[in-house]
């Protein structure tokens, strides 16, 4: 996983890309049984912090995004690029990543 030290105010997506930041992962299970890091499943619902401007067509128009900052949305398992900006877990989705908002 990257490593940055900048802040996330200053991260701007390129194109149809978002910023989300991931949940973190269960510490218990239902029974109350403490998992070790290696036994926690990577998350797939996080909130998205910063939007691109969108994907640019085949005729030069510009598609924005239908996802808003702030919302909850869960993504594919295996998608993106995982970073860590501070003490925070982040990763960077293409807009098709996405597979619903949550709410």
């Amino acid at each position: 996983m990257a490593s940055l030290s900048i802040e996330v105010s200053s991260f701007k997506p390129l194109g149809d890309r978002l910023l989300v930041k991931v949940s973190q992962a269960e510490e218990t299970t239902g029974g109350g049984i403490i998992l070790p890091d290696t036994a926690k499943e990577k998350q797939q619902v996080g909130e998205v912090v910063s939007v691109g401007s969108g994907r640019l067509s085949e005729e030069g128009v510009r598609q924005p995004i239908d996802i808003e900052i702030g919302a909850k949305v869960l993504y594919s398992k295996y998608a993106g690029t995982d970073l860590k900006i501070g003490d925070e877990d982040y990763i960077l989705l293409r807009e098709q990543d996405v597979l619903a908002i949550v709410s």
